[in-house]
C-alpha cells in the first residue's frame, strides 16, 4: 500500500535552538515521504539553513498568520503541525498519517507528553462552542464524529488535517494570535477526526513572551481576547461569559501565588492584561474566512528518512560522558535510547538531545510514572528491560552494550 505523502509545518519564533532540536528529530522519523516547512524570524531560519527544508520569514506575534503562511507552501495531502518546542516520536507522523485511510476522516490528533517526558500532558477531548474542553476516553483510539456543538479537539503541537479541507474553510483566522486557533478550526471544519493515542510527541514548555518555562503566564491578554473572539464567533457573548472567565484565570493566578511562584503584585498585573484583552477581543476586527488560494511549490521531501534499526545504550552516572558520546556516533544510523542510572531514588526523565538521540535519567530506585512507588528496589538489569519496555511501542528499541 503506497504511503500518504505529508507536509509538516513548524512556526517558530524567537526559539531557534529549540526549533534546531524539534528539526533534529523529524529526520529520524521512519515516514519516508514528508517535507517539513519552517516559519520562522530571522535567527531561526538561520538555525535551520543546513537542513532541505521550505522556509518562510515571519516575525509577528501571530500563530494563525504563520500557520497559513507555511500552509501556502505544503504539496501533500495530509498538513501536519508541531510546535517549536516539541520533539516527535519516530514513529509521530507515519501513526498520524494513517489516520487519513479512512476517506471520511478531516482531522487527526495524537498524545502529547509533558516536561519530564514520561508523564501525559494531553490525552484526548472534546471542544464545544464556547472554547470549553470535555475529556474524551478513546481507549486505543479510533475515528469520532462531531456532534452538535461539540467537536474533538486537536492538540496544536500533535495534529494533521486533509489539506483541501483546510484550505477551503480558508486556514487558520488571523483573528487568534494565540490560544483556541486549533479549536476554531476544529468547529470551522466539523468534521470526523482520527484519534491516534500512538502518535506521540514530547512538549517541554519553553518559555515565551506568554509564559515562563515553568507554565506560569507572563500575560493574559491574548487569552482573553481570544476568548472574546471565540465566542463573538461560534457562541454569545454576555456579562456571565466575561465572570467566568475571570474567575478562572484569578483561581489559576492564586494557584500560582500559594506555590509561590507568583507574588500579589505580579497576579494583579497578570488580571490587568486580562481585561485588557478581553476588551480589545470584543472590538478586534473579523472579517469573513474565504477559501485559500491552492498553488503551492513542488513537494519537497526531507531526505534520509523512513525505518531506521534501533539500539539501547544503558549505564551508571559515572559512565555518562562515554555513553553519550557512542550515542552521538551512532545517531546518524541508528534510534538511540540510553538509560543512564545513579543510585538514587530520583525521578525519571525522558529528552531527545539535540545531538540526536534519546537519554533517560533518574534514579535506578526512583520512580518514571507517577502511579509508581517513590522507592522500589530493583536491579540495573531489570530497571533497564522495564524502561526499554515502555518505549518499544513508539520507537525501535534493542539491547546495545554498556
Amino acid at each position: 500500500m503506497s504511503v500518504t505523502h505529508a507536509s509538516v509545518i513548524i512556526v517558530s519564533r524567537h526559539r531557534a535552538q529549540a526549533l534546531r532540536r524539534c528539526l533534529v528529530a523529524l529526520t529520524q522519523q521512519d515516514h519516508p515521504q514528508f517535507e517539513v516547512i519552517v516559519v520562522a524570524d530571522p535567527d531561526g531560519l538561520a538555525a535551520v539553513r543546513d537542513f532541505a527544508v521550505k522556509t518562510v520569514a515571519f516575525d509577528a506575534a501571530n500563530i494563525s498568520m504563520a500557520r497559513n503562511l507555511g500552509l501556502s507552501l505544503a504539496a501533500a495531502p495530509v498538513v501536519a503541525f508541531i510546535d517549536d518546542d516539541a520533539v516527535a516520536e519516530p514513529s509521530w507522523l507515519s501513526r498520524l498519517v494513517a489516520g487519513f485511510d479512512d476517506p471520511t476522516v478531516v482531522q487527526a490528533t495524537g498524545f502529547v507528553r509533558g516536561r519530564n517526558g514520561i508523564s501525559f500532558q494531553w490525552q484526548a477531548a472534546e471542544v464545544d462552542r464556547f472554547g470549553q474542553d470535555h475529556p474524551l476516553q478513546v481507549g486505543a483510539g479510533g475515528v469520532f464524529d462531531a456532534s452538535e456543538g461539540r467537536v474533538v479537539k486537536t492538540q496544536g503541537t500533535n495534529c494533521a488535517f486533509r489539506r483541501a479541507d483546510l484550505l477551503a474553510i480558508g486556514g487558520f483566522d488571523p483573528a487568534y494570535r494565540f490560544y483556541l486557533d486549533e479549536a476554531d478550526v476544529n468547529l470551522r471544519l466539523m468534521g470526523r477526526t482520527a484519534v491516534v493515542p500512538l502518535a506521540q510527541v514530547h512538549h517541554g514548555y519553553h518559555a515565551s513572551a506568554m509564559r515562563r518555562a515553568d507554565r506560569v503566564p507572563l500575560s493574559l491578554f491574548e487569552i482573553a481576547a481570544s476568548t472574546a473572539v471565540f465566542l463573538r464567533r461560534h457562541a454569545v457573548l454576555d456579562l456571565a461569559t466575561w465572570v467566568q472567565l475571570q474567575r478562572r484565570e484569578r483561581l489559576r493566578a492564586f494557584a500560582h501565588r500559594r506555590a509561590g511562584r507568583l507574588t500579589e503584585t505580579e497576579v494583579m498585573t497578570l488580571m490587568l492584561t486580562l481585561a485588557g484583552g478581553w476588551a480589545e477581543g470584543l472590538s478586534r476586527s473579523l472579517t469573513a474566512l474565504i477559501p485559500l488560494e491552492d498553488d503551492p511549490p513542488p513537494f519537497l521531501p526531507l531526505p534520509g528518512t523512513g525505518p531506521r534499526p534501533g539500539l539501547v545504550l544503558a549505564g551508571r552516572v559515572w559512565q555518562r560522558r562515554r555513553l553519550q558520546a557512542t550515542a552521538r556516533a551512532l545517531a546518524g544510523s541508528h534510534i538511540v535510547t540510553l538509560f543512564c542510572f545513579e543510585p538514587t531514588i530520583r525521578a525519571h526523565q525522558m529528552r531527545f538531545h539535540a545531538d540526536g538521540y534519546w537519554m533517560q535519567t533518574g534514579g535506578l530506585f526512583g520512580r518514571s510514572d507517577r502511579d509508581m512507588p517513590r522507592f522500589r528496589l530493583t536491579g540495573f538489569d531489570s530497571r533497564v528491560a522495564v524502561e526499554r519496555d515502555r518505549w518499544q511501542d513508539f520507537r525501535p528499541v534493542a539491547a546495545g552494550a554498556a
